[in-house]
């Protein structure tokens, strides 16, 4: 794909250039079109959006510190592949996270945000039965995205947001399933609730819960090869 036209572009232009190419190749990586391991070529992927390797090299970097490649000696640059530990850490971490973030909101909210939750609680379970994987996933992600706007605390959007796009490495594959689809929508549905009829303390209970069992079933489905060399380690069965 051409982010760009053919015409030669000047140097303001390289941090716009950038910006296009970080924003392209994320896409890539989080929608699995890119795969964690994968080798990424600088000369391949300008030729493909039609820049040069300069605002490509600069994207890396920037991948880098998204946590999204890695940046290997005498191997370049590598879709990142996440360990087990760490999975483990991330899902807990952003557990606590939303759970205050959950607890917020409960505090914050307003009648029309509360309608647009019940909205994404409808758009979930028509895909539900409809199996739509896809769908489900995008509208989970949506409805995760409006509590944390809704919570009103920037700082803790930031963070939360960082730690989701790393899990996207790795998460879609714990809703691949349509009985963990379920699981999760009655949890969502919990915290729903909690939220709408302001409950802080339910509120932030549902939320931390439902990122843990998120992360159970998320295990339940790994393989040897999901993780990365070194931090690999295979878990107990799942409760």
């Amino acid at each position: 794909m051409q982010l760009v036209d053919q015409q030669p572009f000047h140097a303001s232009n390289v941090q716009t250039l950038t910006v296009l190419v970080q924003r392209e190749v994320e896409r890539r990586i989080l929608t699995g079109e890119l795969p964690a391991g994968e080798r990424l070529s600088e000369s391949a992927l300008a030729a493909d959006m039609g820049v040069s390797r300069g605002p490509v090299r600069e994207a890396m970097r920037g991948l880098q510190q998204a946590g999204l490649v890695d940046i290997v000696a005498n191997k370049g640059v590598v879709v990142r592949k996440i360990g087990y530990d760490e999975v483990v850490d991330l899902y807990d971490l952003r557990g606590s996270l939303f759970g205050f973030i959950c607890e917020t909101m409960a505090r914050r909210r307003t009648d029309d945000q509360c309608e647009i939750l019940k909205d994404k609680l409808e758009g979930m379970a028509a895909a539900i039965q409809a199996d739509d994987k896809e769908t489900y996933f995008r509208v989970n992600l949506e409805f995760h995205a409006a509590i944390v706007e809704f919570c009103g605390n920037s700082r803790a959007r930031a963070v939360y947001e960082g730690i989701a796009k790393e899990m996207h490495l790795f998460r879609r594959r714990g809703l691949s399933l349509i009985e963990n689809m379920e699981a999760s929508m009655q949890e969502h549905e919990a915290i729903a609730r909690a939220i709408i009829a302001g409950h802080p303390e339910a509120a932030r209970k549902a939320g931390v819960r439902h990122l843990l069992n998120g992360r159970d079933r998320f295990l339940a489905t790994l393989d040897p090869d999901s993780f990365a060399s070194g931090s690999e380690r295979r878990p107990a069965a799942a409760e």
